[in-house]
């Protein structure tokens, strides 16, 4: 329970912790919320205004770490420019926007592909970040004693294989087959899926910043969509 000052006057929050075991767990902590609320105001009194779940999961948080060894990056100056491109988002908060958009370009795709909601996932993650520490990295790079690479990611993962699109549509039914997770336990084991994706979609976002630059893969990737829109045309040309 909290007391927080607002605009319109003192607040008293109240908190439920809900083991959602594998479910993302939004209609069953809402109904819980909505459950209780007559019996807060008995007890206080007042009057409960929103009975909803926060997509802020600090309790649901899940962690990836891996080392990579320099000669697989290309070497010390490579390991030594992602550490200080790190240090970049880490002091600056127009690089740190858009070095945290790269990491959920990673995460994103895998929660959509297996029904999640990628909407929640984006907020917790974000909004945890500034909590933490003020629009901090989700990623932490570090050198090995080695010379090696180890990176770190821990974000809010509200990830649920029971109840709602997981369970029913086909494609997500078929993602979640192909990667193996299985009830009981699955959700904390796809959490871990997503989060290890956010990583090495960092590392490599990291990695060319540090090398050749990222407009070389950028453009690779733009120069491919026009040449497949130049066939389409030439198609419907001929047709």
């Amino acid at each position: 329970m909290r007391v927080l000052d607002s605009h319109t006057g003192p607040m008293v929050i109240t908190h439920l912790l809900v083991d959602c075991r594998d479910a993302m767990g939004a209609n069953a902590v809402n109904t819980m919320a909505e459950a209780v609320a007559p019996r807060l105001e008995t007890i206080t009194g007042g009057r409960v205004y929103l009975r909803i779940i926060s997509n802020l999961a600090i309790y649901r948080k899940t962690k990836a770490t891996a080392v990579w060894p320099a000669e697989f990056l290309g070497g010390e100056e490579i390991v030594d420019g992602i550490i200080e491109a790190f240090a970049f988002a880490c002091a600056d908060p127009f690089r740190v926007a858009t070095h945290n958009k790269g990491i959920m370009n990673g995460i994103d795709p895998v929660v959509i592909a297996t029904g999640n909601d990628w909407r929640a996932i984006e907020a917790g993650a974000h909004t945890y970040s500034h909590w933490k520490e003020g629009h901090a990295s989700f990623t932490e790079w570090e050198k090995t004693s080695e010379g090696n690479l180890k990176g770190t990611i821990e974000i809010p993962m509200a990830i649920g294989l029971v109840g709602g699109a997981t369970a029913t549509h086909p494609t997500a039914k078929t993602c979640v087959k192909i990667l193996d997770v299985k009830i009981p336990g699955g959700a904390a084991e796809l959490s871990q899926v997503i989060c290890a994706v956010g990583l090495c979609q960092n590392l490599g976002a990291l990695r060319a910043l540090a090398s050749e630059g990222i407009q070389r893969g950028h453009m690779g990737l733009h120069a491919r969509n026009l040449a497949v829109q130049v066939v389409q045309k030439e198609k419907k040309l001929t047709l």
